[in-house]
């Protein structure tokens, strides 16, 4: 079994980031999202974010926040902690 730095397998934000892009008027793409979050000054694939949201690849703190300005809900919401959207 390789060793692993994580203690943890995928991520706590994959399912709050597909249903961040669905909750978008009018929904936001994969790609969408990546070229949204390139804009920021980050890059982003839409193949990153495909495997954000199928568990497959860790998110660093700066992705997350990110991700959370791009999708305008909370890192918190984002995570998990909290069922409320709330604008950061």
């Amino acid at each position: 079994m390789p060793k692993t730095m994580f203690l943890i397998s995928g991520n706590l934000c994959s399912d709050r980031v597909r249903l961040g892009r669905a909750l978008q008027k009018p929904p936001l793409t994969q790609e969408a999202l990546a070229q949204k979050i390139q804009l920021m000054g980050m890059e982003m694939t839409p193949l990153i974010i495909s495997r954000i949201e199928k568990g497959q690849r860790h998110v660093c703190d700066g992705e997350l926040r990110m991700l959370a300005k791009a999708l305008n809900v909370s890192m918190e919401w984002l995570c998990g902690d909290t069922d409320e959207i709330t604008l950061p």
